[in-house]
C-alpha cells in the first residue's frame, strides 16, 4: 500500500523585497494620484495542497507613503490625513477566505488606521506556488489582490468638502511570500 502524505498549513512571511502596493485617489477630478507604501511586513497561514487561507496579518509603516513629490508626502503623513506621528501602523487582519476559482477568492479582513477598524474584501489571484528558481530556494507564493475602500469610513474627510480629494481609493497589492522553514 503507498504511503499517504498529508498536505499541512504553513506559515508564510511576506518578502519585503518582492512587494508592491499602490493607491489611487482622484485629485480635483482632473487626474489620480497613485502612491505607495514602501515597508511592509506581513505573515499568513496558508495550506497549498487545500487553498485554503487561514490567518494573516499585513503591517504597513504610514511614514513610508510615497507619491514621488516631497511636499505632498508631507501632507498625507500629517492629521489631515495618516496622521502618522500618532498612528503609525496600518494593520491589515485576515478574518475570513472563500474561494472562488482554482487560484482565487476573497479574503475578508479588519483593515486598522487612524485608530479605527473596518470591513475590507480583497480580491485575491494566487499567480504561482513553486520553490524559487534561484537565490533562497524557498517554497514561494506570488499573489495579486485589489480592492476600493472609501477613506471616508475612516474619518479621513480632508478635501472631500469640495471635492478637491476624491473618497474612493483603490488599492493593488502584488507580492511573493517565502514558507517559513520551522526550523528556528
Amino acid at each position: 500500500m503507498p504511503a499517504t502524505t498529508f498536505a499541512e498549513p504553513a506559515t508564510f512571511e511576506v518578502d519585503s523585497d518582492h512587494f508592491s502596493m499602490s493607491f489611487e485617489i482622484m485629485h480635483i477630478g482632473y487626474a489620480p494620484v497613485i502612491g505607495m507604501f514602501r515597508d511592509v511586513e506581513g505573515q499568513f497561514v496558508y495550506d497549498d495542497a487545500t487553498g485554503e487561507l487561514e490567518s494573516g496579518t499585513l503591517v504597513f509603516e504610514s511614514r513610508s507613503v510615497f507619491t514621488n513629490h516631497k511636499k505632498r508626502d508631507e501632507h498625507l503623513r500629517g492629521s489631515d490625513f495618516l496622521h502618522s506621528s500618532k498612528y503609525p501602523e496600518i494593520t491589515f487582519n485576515l478574518t475570513g477566505f472563500e474561494a472562488t476559482g482554482e487560484k482565487t477568492g476573497k479574503v475578508t479582513g479588519d483593515l486598522t488606521m487612524l485608530g479605527q477598524s473596518n470591513p475590507v474584501i480583497l480580491d485575491v489571484t494566487l499567480n504561482k506556488s513553486a520553490d524559487y528558481p534561484i537565490g533562497h530556494e524557498d517554497f514561494t507564493l506570488g499573489i495579486s489582490a485589489e480592492t476600493t475602500l472609501r477613506r471616508s469610513d475612516w474619518g479621513m474627510t480632508y478635501g472631500l468638502d469640495p471635492a478637491l480629494v476624491g473618497d474612493e481609493v483603490r488599492l493593488r497589492f502584488g507580492f511573493e511570500a517565502n514558507q517559513k522553514s520551522g526550523w528556528f
